[in-house]
């Protein structure tokens, strides 16, 4: 056994075996004397590569050396669906070791959280968004303050948007509560990882970044399918131009080529209006769709049948980019532009999900534009360029935010919550005056109190305040599609839709597959499956992935 498994607890080193693992991957090999050792470490490594075990043995090893009650694993996700899937791959190891595991989100039962508040578990996972509910608990927030380890996954994924602000305001919260605790990230490939590691470890922390090149093998394609003999018959038949239907030709020749195959599309709209053209084609076709719109029960039986080898391809979103185990898959194509190479590169290397393994992924294309910006993203991922996550420097919104958090839990002094919130890296450049003026401006509109030089909450409003915002992503009100005939949810549509589009007998595409609305509820939608493809395809709010600018540039020379 290798010299780095050695150093684990002898039981966690039995697991390994039963586990079948053979020799360690390169990030574990890196990383675990890192961690065992009780260094802040950014693990950054390609898809596949084993970062969850780098993070996690160490970590279990060191808890069977030095147990104590309370909560003393928090794993942080950014998805409540990686939440899911990654339940079972680390109660797997914990349970095994006598460790209890759970998961705590928007979506978790009052009977469950009864449970955690009264017993807590060894090991709690969890969004950005519900720690900050764990950090104002009362229950729970005297188990989280046991908090000895924290593993934060997919970092890449929140980093340059207010979520990773958010994050690394709540771990100088986590800190202030709990004291010194060993933190772990993971990432996929970005151009800064130095950046992103502070944001973990605060603008004075000190992070060993262990950066473990790409030895996996990419290999990326650009297609541009010509409509050719027989593409004008089948337009007419899925109800597209030619140009369409030749590239639906071209995917469905690749996808029934291999055992397993994922279709990225940038857009929910675009991928249900992919699926809905394959299903029109043949109804036997073994290909489905995969979003974040779609019921958690729909994207379940997809990821299940995917993992069984029941579906040859699916059409998907970014809910397919992050770490859910779907079992092998041959190749991933990625339809239109991808935009970003950091996004290929995530794509792509969900294909093949191991260290030895050659990525392949194909682009495919359907314009000019569309072709050479696809060509450029390609020679600048062979380069190695990938780009950096630009993280939002002191938004005034997620401080406030904070601010009546700390009120409501602890009412902290004045000078403590600035020297907390400038211990953030995006804040460590917010002056005192700006500070004062943030605090000014939330007592005006009297969501916070300054009594004796300490923070305060304003009563009920501050309440409904953090309790109503504590996601930066922006709320959208949505209806839950129902099946009247089965009573299960299929999705979810936007207010907006709904509002402008659907009526009794309305119809329109969803999980790929066309229904027509048969009744309206307060805020549900009940459907009947119908027969007619030329239905609408929704449309829901969602962020465009913007084009970098050294990438605008390269494509305009």
């Amino acid at each position: 056994m290798s010299g780095v498994l050695e150093l684990l607890h002898p039981a966690v080193r039995r697991l390994w075996r039963e586990r079948g693992f053979g020799e360690p991957t390169p990030p574990q090999r890196e990383a675990i004397p890192r961690v065992l050792a009780g260094e802040d470490v950014l693990i950054v490594a390609p898809t596949g590569s084993g970062k969850t075990e780098a993070a996690l043995l160490p970590i279990l090893s060191r808890m069977l050396e030095s147990p104590g009650p309370g909560v003393r694993l928090l794993y942080v996700t950014p998805l409540r669906t990686l939440n899911r899937d990654l339940l079972s791959r680390v109660e797997w190891w914990a349970l095994k070791l006598g460790f209890r595991v759970a998961v705590r989100h928007g979506d978790t039962p009052p009977s469950e959280r009864r449970v955690q508040a009264l017993e807590p578990p060894d090991v709690l996972i969890t969004t950005p968004e519900t720690l900050q509910l764990l950090l104002v608990g009362r229950r729970l927030r005297g188990h989280v303050a046991r908090v000895r380890w924290v593993v934060v996954d997919e970092v890449h994924e929140v980093a340059d948007s207010k979520r990773g602000v958010q994050l690394s305001l709540l771990m100088e919260r986590l800190r202030r509560l709990a004291g010194r605790f060993q933190v772990v990230g993971l990432s996929a490939t970005v151009g800064n990882p130095e950046e992103v590691a502070r944001l973990l470890v605060g603008a004075g922390g000190s992070c060993r970044v262990v950066c473990v090149p790409a030895h996996k093998r990419v290999r990326v394609s650009v297609e541009w399918p010509e409509p050719g003999p027989g593409d004008g018959e089948l337009a007419e038949r899925v109800l597209a131009p030619p140009e369409v239907a030749a590239r639906l030709r071209f995917i469905r020749d690749l996808v029934e080529s291999r055992r397993s195959t994922l279709i990225f599309s940038n857009t929910r709209p675009t991928a249900e209006l992919l699926a809905s053209r394959f299903k029109l084609w043949d109804e036997r076709i073994p290909i489905h769709v995969h979003h974040g719109s779609l019921s958690r029960a729909e994207r379940v039986r997809v990821e299940e049948k995917l993992r069984r080898g029941e579906v040859k391809g699916v059409v998907c979103t970014s809910s397919m980019e992050l770490g859910i185990d779907i079992g092998h898959v041959d190749l991933v194509v990625q339809y239109n532009s991808p935009r970003e190479v950091r996004r290929l590169l995530q794509r792509v290397g969900r294909a093949g999900h191991s260290l030895d393994r050659v990525s392949e992924g194909v682009i495919v294309v359907g314009g000019s534009d569309d072709a050479l910006e696809s060509v450029v993203l390609k020679s600048r991922l062979e380069r190695g360029l990938v780009e950096p996550s630009e993280i939002p420097p002191k938004p005034y919104d997620v401080l406030a935010h904070e601010l009546v958090g700390l009120a409501i839990s602890e009412s902290p002094e004045l000078g403590e919550v600035y020297a907390l919130v400038t211990g953030a890296e995006p804040y460590r450049d917010l002056t005192r005056e700006e500070f004062d003026r943030v605090v000014e401006f939330l007592r005006e509109i009297g969501l916070l109190r300054v009594a004796g030089g300490r923070l305060r909450p304003a009563g009920r409003r501050s309440f409904d305040y953090y309790f109503g915002a504590l996601s930066t992503i922006p709320e959208v009100e949505q209806y839950v599609v129902v099946d009247r005939g089965s009573g299960e949810p299929v999705g979810v549509l936007d207010d907006y839709f709904v509002a402008e589009y659907c009526e009794v007998g309305a119809r329109f595409i969803m999980a790929g597959r066309p229904w027509e609305v048969v009744a309206l509820g307060e805020d549900r939608v009940y459907v009947e499956p119908v027969d007619d493809y030329e239905s609408a395809v929704p449309s829901w709010v969602g962020e465009e992935i913007p084009v970098p600018f050294e990438v605008a540039q390269e494509v305009g020379r």
